[in-house]
């Protein structure tokens, strides 16, 4: 499976409005896409490893989108679009 964007590890940070979440990426607190409309709610340890990807298209309002989030159970993604790919 291959995802157009350039992937980066960063850190959770919190997630609100449903589709926004804050991912601390470099240093700097970088607010990207939820693809995920579900409540997420035993997925989202703020300070956990999360992996984004980085678009370089600039009439983009979010600039990342999440992908997927570390768990004590192991990694977890969240972006449903991906699932299809994943499993192919």
């Amino acid at each position: 499976m291959k995802i157009a964007e350039p992937l980066a590890q960063g850190e959770f940070v919190k997630r609100y409005k449903r589709f926004f979440a804050d991912v601390m990426l470099d240093g700097e607190t970088v607010v990207a896409h939820v693809p995920n409309t579900g409540s997420l709610k035993t997925c989202l340890y703020p300070g956990s490893a999360c992996i984004v990807s980085k678009s370089s298209n600039p009439a983009r309002k979010l600039k990342a989108t999440l992908h997927f989030l570390k768990t004590p159970t192991g990694w977890v993604g969240v972006d449903t679009s991906l699932s299809n790919a994943l499993v192919y």
